[in-house]
């Protein structure tokens, strides 16, 4: 059996049901089984429920978890609680990293794209104490998922007992399917479909820096079915470990993305741009970028879904529907 924590989210339950679809036993651990989460995993054959609460107190009556895909956070950038993002995405990722040592257990977690904080020195995915030294977050969220990777960069060098395999994987800017309970953190394609569906123009940020035109604002855009064949390609292949980023490589703009979106919906596009608040002048990245040279390297060579490709299916395979 596999445990996916936050495995009622966005990333997760598209994991869970591709996990689902080849045949796997999965348990799902959450703390949304009671809100529009559920509606994530309808229909999907689910071997348990386990509360995140008790998820702990759960592992230890088992003998049949074959391996742990740890998803569950508190993801908000704008969450501020430290305390509270400690407690959830530190202390209990080294609690379940350390069940997964001891039993010998593959342990497949989440890190983030937002380790790299403004983008100033990169993104490479360098597994190096000394490269991560180097990092600066600029959200308590990119905070908690820096210091998880610091803990397990530490433990690797130090050699002490780590799980037969672990995998931390930082996720870029995800879209697709099960993201619409996520408020102000769906991705633009989510938030902007209603309106471009209803005939308006798709309305994005001037550009206050002279390198990038206005909509020329980079991200690394990535299609949350490939995240999930990422985590499946990891558990067939137990003996890849490592930190790896997790876009596509490719970098395309909000222009790109507008049109796209345009073409999925049979309009021609109409953009309108407007002024960034205040609040995001000086902090906005304009660009994002994957590294991808180490998770290629490791062996998986399955083409990312391109830009166009990708926004199609969502709007045609979900959002319309």
């Amino acid at each position: 059996m596999i445990l996916v924590t936050g495995g009622s989210g966005f990333i997760g339950s598209n994991i869970v049901a591709a996990l689902v679809a080849r045949g796997d036993r999965v348990a799902v651990c959450d703390r949304h089984f009671d809100d529009e989460r559920a509606r994530h995993l309808a229909g999907l054959d689910i071997a348990e429920h386990v509360q995140a609460d008790d998820v702990m107190a759960w592992l230890a009556r088992r003998d049949d978890v074959s391996a742990v895909v740890h998803l569950g956070a508190i993801s908000a950038t704008t969450e501020t609680d430290v305390d509270l993002i400690l407690r959830t995405n530190v202390w209990l990722s080294i609690e379940l990293m350390d069940w997964c040592t001891a039993h010998q257990v593959p342990f497949i977690y989440a890190s983030s794209a937002q380790v790299y904080g403004d983008g100033a020195l990169g993104f490479d995915d360098d597994p190096t104490q000394e490269a991560m030294a180097d990092l600066r977050t600029i959200t308590p969220y990119g905070a908690s998922k820096l210091l998880f990777d610091r803990l397990v960069a530490r433990e690797r060098d130090a050699g002490r007992p780590l799980p037969p395999q672990w995998a931390g994987l930082r996720f870029f800017n995800v879209y697709g399917p099960h993201e619409g309970h996520k408020g102000d953190m769906r991705s633009v394609i989510a938030k902007t479909f209603p309106a471009l569906q209803a005939g308006e123009a798709m309305r994005l940020f001037h550009s206050d820096r002279p390198e990038y035109g206005d909509g020329g604002q980079m991200r690394d855009f990535i299609f949350v079915r490939d995240c999930a064949d990422v985590v499946l390609w990891l558990l067939d292949h137990p003996d890849v470990s490592g930190i790896y980023n997790l876009g596509t490589g490719q970098a395309r703009t909000w222009l790109d993305l507008a049109h796209a979106m345009f073409a999925a919906l049979d309009r021609e596009p109409v953009v309108e741009f407007f002024d960034m608040p205040d609040a995001l002048k000086g902090r906005y990245q304009y660009f994002t970028q994957a590294e991808m040279g180490r998770l290629r390297a490791a062996g998986y060579d399955k083409p990312f879904t391109s830009l166009e490709d990708g926004v199609a299916a969502y709007i045609h395979g979900y959002l319309k529907g």
